[in-house]
């Protein structure tokens, strides 16, 4: 079996990687903070996390992954209190737009999805034991810090200097759009805002709640083991966040907590970073709305590599609507085919190898796209030649399968509307039946209502297909 390789941030560079058992890769991914609808930024991560548990079942390894819910943090005390609500009235309806999202995109579900709030005492425990340890201390705020001068590896993700950081300044907020390199919160004492949006819990040092960076670090512990085989999230979460869960993890456990740390790039529009203060939001219900398939997200995002930004633009959605029709095209046709040829055979084998070779080194999207691409050009002109080889056909078929079973972009015959899959289905019968009484114009009228709409429809010995285009 071919070697896998990904990139690690810890070293810079593109490393062999195989499970520490041999069997189970064991990932934690950072998931997302459920105060407002993930975007699509958020989205290209959880996309490449799926690319990259996808293949390492490819691989013939088994996958546990562990993707943690934030439900509590300043931004959801802040809109819970703005609202005059629960923190749990603010996160669990937003929790479930997540999941109808990460369906809609067919994005595998980890084995586990952890919410913060169902771990505090994993959590108290954790700070318990870096106090013990030496390396957290209780202040006069009544909040317990973490001092990074008392762990000399911290920095080693990020590649800080620690001569640059301010030795004994420290900042209770968590807030993700500072860089402040300074001691950080483990365990914040309660605010009054946070008794009455249900963020506080009693602790050996008083009412409080977790800090923001804590919470991943307990929770995998808990549900991993104290070393990882791959963490992962976006490049923005490499300082502070991963760097302080590396700190208050390998401080508390004395193990490596992570092998591998994987990260993915930003999704841009215009070159702007996507998010939400920026007003370019892009959510997973717009693209629903505008008709774009989950086929097409999928063959937009993983059609540049995860480590390289990523430009959201019309014109490369729309390319990316094209290559996916292109894709349901060839397998309708496979499926309808009597035989092949035993060139097709060789296509097919060709492809499988091109695509794992992409893959396996560094999840290699575009490289993989190319080789699919490669076996539609290839195998459509073997179809054409109208082979009677039927386990020249099955190979092809058992190779698009095993393609597929990780890029996923074989597009539905309609794009997750119930309502307009059934206004179809009694156009394209409205259409039967104008047919077979030979009133052509009406048939002709109806073909032009559903071209309208969107719908390509192709008749066939079997009856007529449809499929939405646009």
């Amino acid at each position: 079996m071919a070697e896998f390789r990904l990139y690690n941030t810890m070293t810079r560079t593109v490393e062999p990687f195989a499970p520490a058992d041999g069997e189970t890769v064991r990932i934690y991914s950072c998931g997302p903070t459920v105060y407002n609808p993930a975007h699509l930024g958020n989205f290209r991560t959880f996309l490449f996390v799926d690319l990259l548990r996808r293949t390492l079942r490819l691989r013939g390894w088994k996958v546990r992954q562990v993707m943690n819910l934030t439900d509590v943090d300043d931004k959801i005390i802040k809109r819970a209190h703005e609202q005059r609500k629960t923190i749990r009235e603010v996160t669990e309806p937003v929790s479930e737009i997540f999941h109808k999202d990460r369906e809609y995109l067919r994005i595998e579900r980890a084995e586990e999805y952890p919410k913060a709030t169902d771990y505090i005492p994993q959590m108290i425990a954790l700070v318990a034991r870096l106090i013990e340890r030496g390396v957290a201390y209780l202040a006069d705020d009544k909040s317990v810090y973490f001092a990074i001068d008392r762990f000399p590896a911290y920095g080693k993700l990020s590649r800080l200097d620690k001569r640059e950081l301010k030795t004994g300044a420290r900042v209770a907020q968590d807030d993700y759009s500072k860089e402040n390199a300074q001691d950080f919160a483990l365990w914040k004492a309660a605010t009054p805002n946070d008794e009455v949006t249900g963020a506080a819990w009693d602790s050996p040092w008083g009412r409080g709640r977790p800090g923001w960076h804590l919470e991943c670090s307990a929770m995998a512990i808990d549900l991993q083991g104290e070393t990882l085989d791959i963490h992962c999230g976006g490049i923005d979460l490499i300082f502070p966040h991963h760097e302080d869960e590396i700190a208050q993890s390998e401080a508390a456990t004395g193990e490596t907590f992570s092998r591998f740390w994987c990260h993915g790039a930003f999704l841009l529009i215009d070159g702007a970073k996507m998010a939400k203060r920026l007003g370019n939001v892009t959510t997973v219900a717009g693209m629903r709305e505008a008709a774009i398939s989950p086929a097409a997200v999928r063959h937009f995002v993983f059609n540049t590599h995860y480590r390289k930004e990523l430009n959201l633009s019309e014109e490369a959605l729309e390319a990316s609507m094209n290559a996916v029709r292109r894709v349901g095209d060839f397998a309708d046709r496979l499926a309808e085919a009597r035989g092949g040829t035993p060139e097709l055979a060789e296509v097919a084998r060709a492809a499988v190898s091109e695509v794992e070779a992409a893959l396996f080194n560094d999840l290699n999207g575009p490289e993989a796209l190319a080789g699919l691409f490669t076996f539609i050009h290839r195998g459509n002109a073997e179809l054409d030649r109208k082979g009677t080889d039927v386990a020249a056909l099955e190979v092809a078929r058992e190779a698009f399968a095993r393609i597929d079973s990780v890029l996923d972009i074989v597009p539905d015959r309609e794009v997750g509307d119930p309502a307009l899959a059934a206004w179809v289905e009694e156009r394209v019968a409205a259409r039967k039946a104008a047919r077979e009484r030979r009133d052509f114009a009406e048939a002709d009228r109806i073909r032009g209502e559903l071209t309208g709409r969107g719908i390509a429809i192709e008749d066939g010995p079997g009856g007529t297909r449809w499929k939405v285009v646009r």
